[in-house]
């Protein structure tokens, strides 16, 4: 970007001195941002017309979220030119970590589905391959998270700036999008506008910067329809790119549901259909759709719609060009996310979709009449079924590629899940386990972990993560143990003062930090974790011998606003830090911290610190996890289920390096099918956990017995669907385990160098290459 740092600083303080406004850092930012856009704006244009010149088959990736995080750091670090700024600004006294604060977190996503698909296009720009985001620019994002009275409340996230912004509105690239109305001919539709904003993909050392589009939904210039006021015509248009994920639970947020996955699809794939320089029935050699999970399966009949009644094609031609064009990756085994829409809601927004889906779905069954098929197949392979889409099933028939994330994923979706659809199209399956960005989560989040390894095995892990195996050679070296234990001391101090604020009492930074950061869950079973902290405190009180190592538990996450279980599960937590930190005794081994609004610039300050990494889904629930990878590459142990990716995580480093417990995905799935597991038979046996559900059911653990109702309902109503009272004590034994092995301090560390030197298989650059060639067949230039 800059030849020198005096070159920068010239530069610089030229464009600096020009500003009217106060010269603060907040100008700073502004100036960085701007010198920033117009050197990317360069090498954008560079790219585009490479490929352009190239014919270079291009993939376009669907995706609801893009849980990108804050660029104006990663960019200089991908531009290779981070140390000569961040020097530049030293020299002029400024501190471009104070800077970089300034940079408002994207709302565009939510958890590790936007963060996976960020990951990948970061990958994608990297390795310098032609692949770009489809998403939706979400005015509000999903929601800034506050915490009041223990309990999660929700606020609009305010992320979008004018000043400093790298994205580019593209309004010659507009188009109307048309709901409700006749079929066929959208007659009497009501019309939104759908404006592209483009921003910049910057891959390592900047040689190729791919595009992210975020479609923003505006009032179209048509006539809006006689039986709606102009006032809720532009409130429902906006809502459209205003939140993530609003609440369906009612048909008119339905409704707005399929409004934006339909918009996302619809505006992506007739622009590109628009913008291409071939003949149509070239699409699948030119062009990869790759659908991320179910909500942008409407990608299917869309691009059904535009080849029959645009492009002119006969319905045959039309399947045979879809089915060759769009891939689909499934990110869930629970039922509940499994994506169904009652079918007069798709047949009143999108009557033509809708008549194309009926179209599918009498194709495929008839194709299936001419088989013997049991009725409980015939139900499992019917995309419309009982008045409802499902949405998974016509992403599988309408896909040439289908993938689950883990291993242990998609051998649960191809014997279990999607066990008749795995039969129909047996090619179809395959797996791609999931990978994060090395270069947003080891050189961004922990650069000082990173110099530590370029200065041991050199710079080559940068480009090819996997040499981080170089660094097993080490594993028993003590002066590399002393340098890697003061990386990890320091990043903890450095966590302690991002969240000291927040904290009731201080923080000691010779604890084992033990860090559960995802999604509020059933699940994701944050609740056994706090269940298990109660029982050490109980412990603590009652048994004078028991003083534990200490341990400072940090939380963070976020539970959908109607999700009633997940949000007394935090307000669990809440109350139990509170009761916890409070006591003179306890807070000596056992500390809880509750960060509030996590997300990625929180998760770049906590994954580093971390000593332990809490990945206890309950086995068979989780696809796979990359919170677990994350964690690994900074030299955190796993404690954690044989689920998801975590198998993985364990073939890879070995179990006598991280602490695996549980019930085994087989087991849950026995336990499932034959419906004898009982809650209340561990209850009435085991003292200790009968003690904690009796303080539950006190409201001893929620300030009050009726903020206990849907955790005392799902755990004995409901008998414990994700087996958090089932593999309690068995976690209480695997913490006790992790505790023995803290003690041996040389050991730990030993094991935490072989979680990095491990951890370069969960790249996304591996997973990335392995789509390329055996999914969407795509070139890499050099």
């Amino acid at each position: 970007m800059f030849g020198s740092k005096e070159e920068f600083k010239e530069h610089f303080m030229r464009r600096f001195e020009q500003q009217t406004e106060e010269q603060s850092p907040q100008t700073a930012y502004a100036v960085l941002g701007d010198m920033l856009r117009e050197h990317i704006q360069e090498d954008w244009e560079r790219t585009n017309t490479r490929y352009a010149e190239h014919k270079d088959k291009q993939l376009y990736y669907f995706s609801i979220e893009f849980l990108i995080g804050r660029l104006l750091g990663q960019n200089l670090l991908n531009l290779a030119c981070y140390d000569l700024v961040k020097e530049g600004l030293d020299e002029l006294g400024y501190d471009l970590s104070e800077i970089e604060e300034f940079e408002p977190e994207p709302g565009l996503g939510n958890g590790g589905l936007g963060r996976l698909a960020a990951g990948f296009l970061d990958s994608l720009a990297s390795l310098q391959m032609p692949g770009h985001g489809c998403g939706i620019r979400y005015k509000g994002g999903l929601f800034t998270q506050h915490i009041k009275d223990g309990f999660q409340t929700e606020q609009p996230t305010d992320w979008i700036r004018e000043t400093g912004s790298l994205d580019v509105r593209r309004e010659d690239l507009a188009l109307d999008i048309p709901f409700f109305g006749q079929a066929g001919t959208a007659e009497n539709a009501e019309w939104v506008k759908a404006v592209p904003y483009d921003m910049p993909v910057v891959g390592a050392n900047g040689r190729t910067i791919n595009t992210l589009r975020l479609w923003q939904a505006e009032p179209s210039d048509r006539p809006i329809p006689s039986t709606k006021t102009m006032q809720i015509y532009e409130r429902e248009t906006a809502a459209i790119s205003d939140r993530l994920y609003p609440d369906d639970s009612l048909d008119e947020g339905k409704i707005l549901r399929l409004k934006q996955q339909y918009f996302l699809c619809s505006a992506s794939i007739r622009t590109i259909l628009k913008e291409r320089q071939f003949e149509i029935r070239e699409l699948p050699d030119r062009v990869a759709i790759q659908v991320n999970d179910t909500h942008p399966a409407m990608a299917v009949p869309e691009l059904m719609r535009v080849l029959l009644d645009e492009e002119g094609l006969d319905w045959d031609e039309a399947w045979a060009i879809t089915t060759r064009t769009i891939s689909y990756t499934n990110h869930t085994i629970l039922e509940e996310a499994m994506e169904k829409w009652d079918s007069y809601l798709i047949e009143t927004l999108l009557p033509r979709i809708y008549q194309i889906i009926e179209e599918i779905d009498r194709r495929f069954k008839a194709k299936l009449a001419t088989q013997q098929l049991s009725t409980h197949d015939r139900h499992k392979l019917s995309i419309i079924e009982n008045d409802r889409v499902k949405m998974a099933v016509l992403a599988v028939v309408g896909s040439y590629k289908v993938n689950g994330v883990a291993k242990l994923h998609t051998e649960i979706l191809k014997q279990r899940e999607m066990k008749e659809l795995h039969e129909q199209f047996p090619d179809k399956f395959h797996n791609k386990t999931n990978g994060i960005s090395h270069r947003r989560w080891l050189m961004k989040a922990n650069p000082e972990l990173a110099s530590l390894i370029t200065e041991s095995i050199g710079s080559g892990w940068v480009t090819e993560p996997e040499r981080l195996r170089e660094l097993d050679r080490f594993a028993k070296d003590q002066s590399f143990h002393a340098s890697f234990e003061a990386v990890k001391r320091q990043k903890k101090e450095q966590l302690i003062r991002h969240v000291e604020h927040i904290s009731d009492s201080p923080i000691d930074p010779d604890s084992i930090f033990d860090i559960h950061i995802k999604r509020i869950h059933g699940y994701k079973r944050q609740l056994m974790n706090i269940l298990h902290i109660q029982m050490l405190y109980d412990r603590i009180r009652q048994d004078s011998s028991f003083r534990p190592y200490p341990r400072t538990f940090f939380f963070g996450g976020k539970a959908a606003p109607t999700y009633d279980f997940a949000k007394q599960v935090i307000k669990t937590i809440n109350t139990v830090a509170h009761k916890v930190n409070s006591d003179p005794l306890v807070r000596q081994h056992v500390h809880v911290v509750f960060v509030e609004n996590y997300n990625v610039s929180k998760a770049e300050q906590l994954i580093p610190a971390a000593n332990v990494s809490e990945q206890i889904s309950t086995a068979s629930k989780e696809a796979s996890g990359t919170g677990n990878m994350k964690f690994m590459m900074n030299g955190a142990l796993t404690l954690g289920t044989v689920d998801g990716a975590n198998v993985e995580i364990f073939e890879q480093v070995g179990e006598e390096n991280a602490f695996p417990f549980g019930l085994l995905a087989e087991q849950v799935m026995q336990f499932e099918k034959d419906g004898t597991y009982d809650p209340q038979e561990i209850i009435r046996h085991d003292p200790e956990i009968r003690q904690v559900m009796a303080e539950l059911t006190g409201g001893q653990l929620t300030d009050g017995i009726e903020n206990s109702n849907y955790i005392i309902r799902q755990l004995i109503d409901r008998r414990d669907p994700f087996f958090v009272l089932k593999d309690l004590r068995s976690y209480m034994a695997v913490h006790d385990q992790m505790l023995m092995a803290y003690t041996e301090q040389t050991r730990w560390t030993e094991m935490a160098i072989k979680n990095v030197a491990a951890s370069g298989y969960f790249s996304s650059d591996r997973t990335i290459r392995q789509y390329a060639e055996e999914v969407w067949h795509l070139d890499r230039r050099s």
